[in-house]
């Protein structure tokens, strides 16, 4: 077992102060750099690792070639140690949550948010592999979010180091398999196009919420790295924009030749997206110009439709059963049509007095300034509609109203229109075919007609960027040659917006003070029970680094203190031993309700309800006073997941003492399950080869064991 450092000063310089995180080949700690004065994390590696030499030489080398790395997306590496009994890695301490936690907590990421890290990520790797060095173990859990939306790589180099461990690929590798290429799963040489496949698997799984290939073995889902085509990401999500399901589709090519052949490549396919969401790519590997049609692949999938519900069965149509169910719904169905006509009347009628019969009293418009008093006055232009009709005149100013039909204290609906005759005369220029046209080209025209141009670009997302919109005085009137005509122009970029903050998984305090320190302030307050701590943030509304109006509200989604309880059933399949033991279950290390009791070892199965609250709850079942079965409960999700089960039920030894060749021997035990087997000479010597006959064994035949219990054989040569 690695030793726990908590509380220890290593070099007389880092002092351990607590364990952070535990991975398959190093533990990692939160320590204090005395000389340098800050927080450090440290990964020592365990124990085991340190007797392969080999093992040793490489760590030293990768660590070295790691410390090069200096990148804003890249975990710093500080210092290094390769001391015969310990050696480790001092890192920068991320104050943040791995990507994993973030995507367990929202399920699914919006596709906005899951290309702005994955655009971090692929900066990362393209450092990483100008340098030489490709990372091997891409995945969330080593990829650390900080509350800006920030994205640090870490782990570094680490997988390059288990290529001298030729051990089977076992449940140990679980964590890292689901995101390995096809090329490692073979035990391939790898180079940078492994990544790419990881990062493809990273993004697969934030836009759908799924792991591409899932199974209970990591044997099994190395297989179908290897031999299956992962569901379409717009079959599981159809929000994901086609655009984006073909560049991570490319991304996770089984062939590496049809992936993108760098980090920096599949970098311009983002950026183009970016540019235009509703791009789509032509690769060269689909068999024609639909881009979403493979070679070698069963077609383009059908959109995915929510399935038919089942029918009830039809009685035969002339039935007494089938009139008497036509003339049952006949009558409501038109009792409700008729009532429907009824109201849809009430209300037209309702709208027609209580609106469009509303009259008012038409204003005098003959002697205003059509453009600076009218056109633009919400109390004319919200009571009346108005067409103007241009009319010469020596005497009075370009745009004053000469006339008007209805005349002004006639009374008329509201929304009527009024007709109004504007003067214009021989220095007038009409403004006209302006709106539409970009700034530049609304600017050139109005100039060669002789005008001075103003331009105020104004933010309106409803607008097409950079387009005229409107203009002052209005398009269609007159306006006195040399005079100045503003237009104003459409922005999409709002000059008030503020960048959201991430606040997920902080206290609801601290995500306040963000809130509030951005300019923004705190909308809506919700509870939801999880088995995170009492007011920590498990949602917000906006997402992070989306813009929105300076002052606008941030609502939260807080976490109770209470973990959702539901309930998980296991099935327990009872050892045949023609006998009765008493059965336990434990949950989370207590002895569960209403156990111990007593069952028939018949080879049956017992089915159990847990009650429990929270995720990666251990519990177990012991039979007398062997464990059956054991893994962990995740109550937290609907329904309940189960994740390292072990079973192992006691089995008889087969009896070979009697003289039988070692390699008999070797075969009915290995055929009855146990593999786990030690022979030894008549002296109690380790010996190898299967010459000689057993003439002793422990356990002795017919002992019932669990199947990884180590069987001794006592050989005479």
């Amino acid at each position: 077992m690695m030793e726990n450092y908590c509380g220890k000063r290593l070099d007389g310089r880092y002092e351990i102060r607590e364990i952070i995180g535990v991975g398959g080949m190093a533990v990692v700690y939160k320590a204090y750099d005395n000389i340098d004065d800050r927080i450090v994390a440290i990964k020592i590696l365990k124990e085991e690792f340190l007797a392969n030499e080999e093992f040793r030489r490489r760590f030293k080398n990768e660590a070295k070639a790691i410390a090069v790395l200096s990148h804003p997306n890249i975990v710093k590496v500080y210092d290094v140690s390769f001391g015969d009994r310990l050696q480790y890695i001092v890192m920068e301490y991320i104050e943040g949550i791995t990507l994993k936690e973030y995507i367990e907590q929202q399920k699914v990421i919006n596709w906005k948010e899951a290309v702005h890290f994955v655009n971090q990520i692929l900066k990362a790797l393209q450092h990483a592999h100008d340098k030489g060095i490709v990372h091997r173990d891409i995945k969330p859990q080593n990829i650390m979010l900080l509350q800006d939306g920030t994205i640090k790589v870490s782990d570094f180099g680490i997988a390059r180091f288990s290529r001298g461990d030729t051990r089977t690929m076992t449940e140990s590798a679980i964590g890292s398999v689901h995101y390995i290429s096809p090329e490692q799963a073979r035990g391939e040489i790898t180079d940078d196009k492994a990544d790419i496949y990881s990062v493809g698997v990273v993004m697969y799984e934030m836009l759908t919420g799924q792991l591409p290939f899932q199974s209970d073995s990591a044997v099994s889902v190395a297989i179908m790295q290897l031999q299956q085509d992962a569901k379409r990401p717009r079959e599981i999500n159809p929000e994901i924009p086609l655009g984006l399901e073909q560049i991570t589709m490319r991304a996770m090519q089984k062939n590496p030749k049809n992936r993108y052949q760098s980090a920096s490549e599949m970098l311009l396919d983002l950026d183009e997206f970016r540019k235009n969401p509703s791009i789509k790519f032509d690769y060269n590997y689909f068999v024609d110009n639909e881009p979403t049609k493979f070679v070698g692949g069963k077609g383009t999938p059908a959109p995915v439709k929510n399935p038919e519900r089942a029918q009830p069965e039809k009685p035969e149509e002339g039935s007494e059963e089938e009139e008497d169910k036509k003339n049952n719904k006949t009558l409501p169905i038109l009792f409700g049509v008729l009532a429907g006509v009824v109201v849809l009347v009430a209300i037209f009628v309702g709208i027609y007095f209580g609106v469009a019969a509303r009259r008012v009293d038409v204003p005098n418009f003959v002697g205003m300034n059509y453009n600076d008093e009218i056109a633009n006055n919400a109390e004319y232009t919200d009571n009346f509609t108005f067409e103007t009709t241009p009319v010469y005149s020596a005497d009075a100013e370009p745009g004053t109203v000469l006339s008007q039909d209805p005349e002004a204290e006639e009374r008329v609906r509201i929304h009527s229109t009024i007709t109004l005759e504007i003067a214009y005369n021989d220095d007038s220029i009409q403004i006209s075919g302006i709106i539409g046209l970009t700034a530049d080209e609304a600017e050139a025209k109005l100039k060669q007609s002789g005008f001075e141009v103003n331009t105020i670009v104004n933010y309106d997302p409803n607008a097409q960027e950079g387009i005229v919109y409107d203009t002052y005085p209005v398009e269609g009137s007159y306006a006195e040659s040399g005079s100045l005509v503003t237009i104003y122009v459409a922005t999409n970029e709002n000059p008030d917006a503020t960048t959201v903050p991430y606040v997920v998984g902080y206290s609801r305090e601290v995500a306040e003070q963000l809130i509030t320190s951005a300019g923004l302030k705190v909308g809506n307050v919700t509870e939801q029970d999880s088995d995170k701590a009492a007011g920590i943030v498990l949602s917000q509304s906006p997402e992070a680094n989306q813009q929105t109006d300076a002052g606008g509200a941030v609502s939260l989604v807080v976490s109770s203190g209470k973990a959702p309880a539901s309930s998980a059933t296991i099935s327990v399949t009872r050892p045949n031993a023609n006998t009765s033991a008493s059965m336990r279950v434990y949950l989370d290390g207590a002895l569960v309700d209403g156990y111990p009791i007593e069952v028939r070892l018949d080879g049956g199965t017992t089915q159990i309800t847990l009650q429990g609250s929270g995720n990666a709850v251990p519990y177990s079942v012991v039979i007398d006073d062997t464990e059956i079965q054991s893994g962990t409960i995740d109550f937290t999700q609907n329904p309940p997941t189960f994740t390292s089960v072990t079973k192992e039920y006691p089995i008889a030894v087969p009896d070979v003492s009697n003289n039988t060749p070692v390699d008999d021997a070797l075969d009915d035990l290995e055929v009855a399950g146990f593999t786990n087997i030690r022979l030894v000479d008549e002296s109690g010597n380790e010996i190898s080869g299967q010459s000689g006959v057993v003439i002793a064994q422990s356990p002795v035949g017919g002992t019932r064991v669990v199947p990884s219990t180590q069987i001794t054989l006592t050989v005479r040569r």
